[in-house]
């Protein structure tokens, strides 16, 4: 059996039990929309044709109009014909199935100076096929499915990742951060979109590169295997209230991909910058959860339905909740995205003056600040666009 890598479990908002049990596909919660009468309704079903069909479910609503349906949906194309090439095949690749379009392994293989020197190549490598961030851990047969789950066909079958690709590659794609000011509408979903359609030309590009290189290279992104506890063990952020990974560049702002390979890889180490203590004192995305799918107390083994892990002490968010939301809105949701404070634009450098004095005891007056300057509020899905339409007038000066 492969090592397994440290999941900082010395951190009480993600601690692994010895009850722990390993996660089957078919109870994700997206997966159930397709089979469990308690998720799969009439506005599910309708949910997912928005993405596909002819558009016909916009309405006169700030951020569900037309245009903005056809800009999400736009935003899906690039992923959607990855995904949608094989179901002919009983394959949805990058969300049930890992892909398969990949060149053969070549038949010799580059030998690097060692596990480092090859790590600090292909984290250049991931950056340059336009990774935002990439981190590398080793295998961990915990997070990996115990099966898989066709939504075409409805049936399981085994998950095949072979478990001597003993190292994986951690990627982050950021979405977009003044979309993601609109949520929630069908405009904050194209953040979403992009999201995926970047992550899938970075994983298939850099599973290549390793085929190439001649070691063996499996491209996946929400299939296949929990992608959070990797990313906290590639050190890539950590783990928040919300559910989601917090990252330092971009706070929850990101779609997580990943690579399976036999390549001997350095590891990185799990990270610590505040999250656990700032979301102990800060309760902004419970608070604004439409539904209350967000935990208000403290970590814990609660689970609210099949779709959560069992044996895992974390925040652990309502999924049937939260989709039931996604599909009345007819798109994905992302409030708590928005109101995060770790969303920020980090390019600017009081944004990480502020991202360090969160750590900080001062961080309560931060939250407050944060809240008296109006940081997370909606911006209205028309100013948006009539600022996209302002810049590209003076563009074109």
């Amino acid at each position: 059996m492969p090592k397994e890598a440290p999941l900082a479990e010395h951190d009480d908002n993600y601690v692994v039990m010895e009850e722990f049990e390993r996660f089957s596909q078919k109870y994700d919660v997206f997966r159930r929309s397709f089979w469990d009468k308690h998720v799969k309704t009439e506005k599910s079903r309708r949910f997912y044709r928005t993405y596909r069909d002819t558009l016909d479910s916009w309405r006169k609503a700030d951020g569900f109009t037309q245009r903005d349906y056809a800009l999400r949906n736009a935003s899906w194309h690039v992923s959607d014909l990855f995904t949608e090439y094989k179901e002919n095949e009983d394959r949805r690749e990058g969300f049930n199935d890992a892909f398969t379009l990949q060149r053969e392994v070549a038949d010799e293989a580059v030998e690097f100076e060692s596990p480092e020197a090859a790590a600090i190549e292909i984290k250049r490598v991931a950056r340059g096929f336009g990774a935002d961030l990439v981190g590398i851990t080793a295998m961990d047969l915990r997070w990996l499915y115990t099966e898989k789950f066709s939504d075409i066909s409805g049936t399981a079958r085994p998950n095949d990742i072979p478990e001597d690709l003993r190292s994986v590659i951690v990627t982050a794609q950021a979405m977009d951060y003044s979309l993601i000011r609109t949520a929630p509408s069908a405009l904050s979903g194209a953040a979403t979109g992009l999201g995926y359609s970047h992550d899938a030309l970075v994983v298939l590009s850099l599973a290549q590169y390793l085929r190439n290189l001649g070691y063996r290279a499996i491209a996946s992104m929400n299939d296949s295997a929990l992608a959070i506890p990797f990313a906290l063990q590639a050190g890539l952020g950590e783990y928040s209230r919300l559910g989601l990974l917090i990252t330092k560049e971009f706070g929850p702002r990101v779609r997580l991909g990943k690579v399976f390979t036999d390549l001997p890889l350095a590891f990185d180490e799990p990270i610590r910058f505040g999250v656990k203590e700032f979301c102990d004192s800060c309760r902004r995305c419970a608070d604004a959860c439409p539904v209350g799918a967000i935990p208000h107390g403290d970590p814990s083994l609660k689970r609210y339905n099949k779709s959560n892990l069992k044996g895992v002490k974390k925040w652990s968010v309502d999924g049937e909740k939260c989709f039931g939301y996604w599909a009345a809105q007819n798109s994905d949701c992302a409030i708590c995205v928005r109101v995060c404070p770790y969303n920020k634009d980090y390019s600017r450098w009081w944004m990480r003056c502020g991202r360090r004095l969160a750590a900080t005891p001062i961080r309560r007056f931060l939250l407050w600040l944060d809240i008296k300057l109006g940081f997370g509020e909606r911006v209205k899905p028309k100013n948006w666009w009539s600022r996209l339409g302002t810049s590209v007038s003076q563009g074109s000066r």
